[in-house]
């Protein structure tokens, strides 16, 4: 299932995109991939990078009519993939085609839809619910990406333990760029979706404590609001009196939020639930110091590279950007922390484990 390759890529797209990246430019492993989309060409190079970047052989691309939705994964797309003869359908994003005549292999990034079914409309939750559990009924292996969130699905979800199996989100490496030699102000950059659960109104709450320190200090909020209930994030900053000091991004490309890190002096991400949290790491990467959520996934994913506050607690929170901002041994000690703690995310490595998953769920089916 390819649709999350098409459009503005958020965090699954760029999953999707890292392991094709791996599959595509190390082709030794033999296997043919089908990419299923609702765009209209027989080109994968139509769904972008990497495919646009070279040519891939091993890789074809299936347009599927319809819309992205529910009905499309359940009624059209298997439609399609039936007469494929497949071996095995991977699906990167929670569910999948429930009338697939061949074995299949999901990800769930997390299961916060049922740990905590208060954060979403009551129709989404429960489309997501029972999706996700027929889904991974039927699945011939689950994928997750941390012990965590295997944990959580084993706790919440009627799935044998030795079908579900943990393979680590890898990094993306940001490109230099050119060396930004301008002075700026002291940026706090945060950047990913906006949903509840990543508190960014205690952040906001937090920058203007921080602002009575360093006034020429600076927020950065990147990301799309899809926040339920609705938060509003500008009339959060306006009531607390920053509303000149925060910027409120949107959906940027990487470009952009390539440039944004390299001029941030720390990189906040107060959520209290994730699967995994990556785009903290891809901070880690850039240089920049991390301060997070006090979670159980986030101490295992980010270790003792980060530090760690409670999430709702804007005073806490405070306190630990001014000493990640003004603290020069302690942004150092940080930073050589983060040196030893990256290696652990490979892309490389963890398409190389999934693609051992995908593999042993083919061979494992009976043949007909």
């Amino acid at each position: 299932d390819g649709r999350e390759l098409v459009g503005h890529r958020t965090g699954v797209g760029h999953y999707l995109a890292a392991l094709c990246t791996e599959w595509l430019h190390r082709p030794g492993h033999g296997h043919r991939f089908v990419l299923y989309t609702p765009v209209n060409s027989d080109d994968p190079a139509a769904l972008g990078p990497p495919f646009a970047d070279r040519p891939a052989s091993l890789f074809s691309h299936r347009p599927v009519a319809g819309r992205s939705g529910t009905w499309w994964e359940q009624v059209q797309l298997p439609k399609v993939a039936n007469r494929d003869a497949l071996d095995v359908f991977f699906a990167p994003a929670y569910s999948a085609p429930l009338r697939l005549g061949p074995p299949s292999v999901v990800t769930m990034h997390d299961v916060s839809f049922a740990a905590h079914p208060e954060w979403f409309r009551w129709r989404e939750g429960l489309r997501r619910r029972w999706l996700a559990a027929k889904t991974m009924a039927r699945a011939a292996a689950v994928l997750t990406v941390s012990e965590f969130s295997r944990d959580e699905i084993l706790r919440l979800f009627d799935v044998s333990s030795d079908r579900v199996h943990v393979v680590l989100h890898g990094l993306r490496r940001p490109s230099s760029g050119e060396p930004d030699t301008e002075p700026h102000a002291p940026l706090v950059l945060y950047a990913g979706s906006i949903f509840n659960r990543r508190q960014l109104p205690t952040l906001i709450r937090a920058f203007a404590q921080v602002v009575r320190v360093v006034p020429a200090a600076t927020l950065a909020i990147v990301g799309t609001n899809r926040t339920y209930p609705r938060q509003d994030l500008a009339a959060i900053a306006n009531g607390c009196g920053v509303a000149e000091r925060v910027t409120l991004h949107g959906y940027v490309t990487d470009e952009t939020l390539n440039k944004l890190c390299r001029r941030a002096g720390i990189f906040v991400f107060l959520s209290e639930y994730e699967g995994f949290g990556l785009p903290p790491l891809e901070a880690l990467a850039a240089g920049v110091p991390i301060l997070v959520g006090d979670t159980q996934v986030a101490r295992e994913v980010y270790g003792d590279a980060a530090l760690f506050v409670p999430p709702h607690d804007a005073s806490a929170t405070a306190k630990g950007i001014l000493a990640l901002l003004l603290d020069d041994a302690l942004r150092s000690q940080q930073a050589a922390r983060a040196a030893t703690r990256l290696p652990s995310f490979s892309w490389e490595r963890a398409a190389r484990e999934t693609l051992s998953v995908i593999v042993a769920a083919a061979r494992a089916a009976p043949r007909t």
